[in-house]
């Protein structure tokens, strides 16, 4: 079953998407920060932002790959294969 925030990130334009990643990015590095110099009152809310950047990148590459041609994807495909005889 799919959570909430992933169907919520479906209804997002592109450019919300990146916008978002960067705010959520930034939103990361501050509560790093806060969290190395004074502690946080619950430093599981590093791990949530952490999964909400995944998430974001996750939704970001999905639209990249939709929007490729069969020509691009076979390319891809063949990247992929020859990482994979290294």
């Amino acid at each position: 079953m799919a959570s909430k925030k992933y169907l919520e990130l479906q209804e997002f334009s592109d450019t919300d998407l990146v916008s978002e990643l960067e705010q959520t990015q930034v939103q990361y590095q501050k509560l790093e920060f806060d969290h190395a110099i004074k502690g946080l009152d619950n430093p599981l809310i590093l791990r949530e932002v952490r999964r909400d950047i995944a998430r974001l990148k996750t939704e970001i590459r999905r639209r990249q790959l939709g929007a490729m041609s069969k020509e691009e994807l076979d390319g891809r495909t063949k990247i992929r294969e020859r990482r994979r005889r290294k």
